[in-house]
């Protein structure tokens, strides 16, 4: 991930990025359909049938960015970002519906080969729709690097398959131009395999972020450094982190001499969550103090400075 940036322009970003997402797709049905309708091929409606899944979730992550974006309320007083794990979930399930979908309409085809018409219709419409999802990847590429959102990460892997899914079918019209009319529903089933196989990422990623799955390694020690870095932390330990959205929860303990007054141990947990917050600049972050002679010997320090 870049460096971090604030609220309003991780706002904006996520914003352009579901629009751009919503646009593209409905292009691309628009295209493909004409192309299908022209040529018959079974690859083709493979595509059609993916980009109208592209539609339905693209439509669902707008709906669900912008309702993670709306700030805390009485009954959600730790935000809505876990609606973009929802979205993520719900993208799933419509990805793996069209990879089964589609390979009913392959097998079909296969038992009842048919030639391909308007090859060069279908050629073009392949080429543009690499090149419209090359522009849209790029796009959710950089507002991924700046937000870190699972929900356009979800939509940028499921639009990086189609690179692949396009690619493949312009492979299965050449072939079929030599003939090779089983090459068609051969490479849509290899799509729908690849299909479901994202669905399984993409839901299983969106699976963990519900169910409070801790932060990266590399995070989480980029959180104990912060601590131990400042000479007065002693210690740290129960360090718990999460991300809702595009926002990470994090809480700790740190340690800190028993004789500090009440207002200097404030200060140095506020110097400690400044320091974390340059880093995570959304970041929701609570540090509980305690004297170090109170820490119980059997808790695990995640670092213990030695005097």
């Amino acid at each position: 991930m870049s460096d971090p940036i604030n609220k309003a322009e991780s706002e904006r970003l996520l914003k352009l990025a579901t629009r751009a997402s919503v646009v593209t797709a409905t292009v691309l049905i628009i295209a493909k359909l004409g192309a299908y309708w022209q040529t018959g091929s079974v690859s083709i409606l493979a595509s059609l049938i993916d980009s109208l899944m592209d539609a339905a979730a693209s439509i669902i992550n707008l709906l669900a960015v912008s309702y993670a974006l709306a700030p805390p309320d009485e009954d959600h007083r730790f935000g809505h970002g876990k609606a973009e794990s929802l979205a993520g979930m719900a993208q799933a399930t419509f990805i793996a519906g069209s990879g089964l979908f589609l390979i009913v309409e392959a097998i079909q085809r296969l038992v009842n080969p048919q030639p391909i018409e308007a090859f060069g219709v279908g050629m073009g419409v392949m080429i543009f729709s690499i090149i419209a999802t090359l522009i849209l990847i790029s796009i959710q590429r950089h507002v991924i690097n700046k937000t870190n959102s699972t929900a356009i990460r979800a939509d940028a892997l499921h639009y990086k398959t189609d690179l692949f899914t396009n690619a493949a079918i312009i492979a299965a019209l050449l072939l079929s131009q030599f003939g090779w009319l089983g090459m068609d529903p051969l490479f849509a089933l290899a799509i729908a395999a690849y299909i479901l196989y994202s669905a399984w990422g993409i839901g299983s990623e969106a699976f963990h972020d519900l169910l409070d799955r801790e932060l990266p390694d590399e995070k989480r020690q980029q959180i104990i450094n912060i601590a131990k870095n400042h000479p007065e932390v002693h210690g740290m330990h129960d360090l718990r982190t999460r991300l809702s959205g595009r926002t990470e929860f994090i809480q700790m303990h740190i340690e800190l001499d028993d004789e500090l007054p009440l207002i200097k141990a404030h200060e140095i947990a506020d110097q400690v969550e400044a320091q974390v917050m340059l880093v995570f600049p959304t970041a929701d972050v609570v540090i509980h103090l305690d004297p170090i002679s109170a820490v119980d010997l059997e808790t695990l320090p995640l670092f213990k400075r030695e005097d």
